[in-house]
């Protein structure tokens, strides 16, 4: 069973990051060309998006549902069981690469495509955000 106040403590995490995160978003081109402004957004990315992920493990744990193959895989096997629309799947294991790619820092993050995902993808993590609370809460 799912422990309610935990995973609630998890969706609010997860709000506050992506608050900030659109605050960043809110900053003109110039703010955004600031190494350490654009430090500040690549970190909040990996906690919304970790946070994403340990909600859904925690989802996943509690309901016995299949074993993710990865952080990705953690999406589908929500998906699968109806705690998110399948339409919502694919960006949000693009998400958990997204993630990977930040934090194993692979000398290919491209900030220009940092920037591009701040500006026109937060809104999948707030889908996700309330999806779960209706499916699991």
């Amino acid at each position: 069973m799912v422990d309610p106040g935990r995973l609630r403590a998890l969706l609010d995490r997860l709000g506050e990051e992506t608050g900030h995160l659109r605050r960043l978003a809110a900053g003109d081109r110039t703010s955004l060309a600031d190494p350490d402004v654009l430090a500040a957004v690549k970190y909040r990315f990996v906690v919304a998006i970790e946070t994403c992920i340990d909600a859904g493990q925690h989802v996943i744990s509690s309901e016995l549902l299949r074993a993710p193959l990865d952080y990705a895989d953690v999406f589908a096997a929500l998906g699968e069981a109806g705690f998110l629309p399948a339409q919502v799947v694919p960006a949000l294991q693009d998400m958990a690469r997204f993630r990977n790619l930040l934090v194993h820092g692979y000398l290919s993050v491209d900030d220009e495509r940092v920037v591009e995902i701040l500006r026109t993808s937060l809104g999948d993590l707030d889908t996700f955000r309330t999806e779960l609370a209706r499916a699991a809460l």
